[in-house]
């Protein structure tokens, strides 16, 4: 079996992946899989597909195939905190975008004025929010992952 390509530590043993780092990954699948059902409850996706639709679905495709094969890849010690900071920083620019931006259709009062009580508007915004928080610890705590992981190598360098 090949080790080419594997994240290794100062002493040349394959690394493991931060537990918390990938439970974060897991909370943000959640909220995101939360979002998403808010997306389908306020309408974005019509049966049969149409263009909005269409964009929609190859978004929430592209999102849940970047987290499982990046969980997947870090569970082999392929990707580690340098991939989820990358990753973490696009979802931020995607989230930002897409709802907090000066330029969005579907800003915080949009959503919750799609819903006829202040509870399910208020239930809605509360999980972007959370998603949008729990993105940016991740990806805080990925860059930190990282910077400590350069530091180490630049420090300790693995000889042979």
């Amino acid at each position: 079996m090949s080790w080419r390509g594997r994240l290794r530590s100062q002493a040349g043993a394959i690394m493991k992946p931060d537990r918390t780092l990938l439970r974060l990954i897991w909370v943000i699948a959640m909220l995101n899989a939360a979002h998403t059902i808010d997306h389908v409850i306020r309408g974005d996706f019509h049966w049969p597909p149409d263009g909005q639709s269409v964009g929609f679905l190859l978004i929430i495709t592209s999102i849940y195939l970047l987290i499982g094969v990046g969980l997947r890849l870090s569970w082999s010690g392929r990707v580690g905190p340098r991939f989820w900071t990358i990753i973490g920083g696009a979802g931020l620019a995607l989230g930002w975008l897409s709802h907090f931006s000066p330029v969005t259709d579907q800003p915080l009062h949009v959503i919750q004025s799609a819903y006829q009580g202040v509870i399910g508007g208020a239930v809605a915004v509360g999980c972007l929010m959370l998603l949008m928080g729990v993105v940016l610890v991740a990806t805080m705590y990925s860059a930190y992952l990282w910077h400590d992981q350069r530091r180490r190598s630049t420090t300790h360098p693995v000889s042979g």
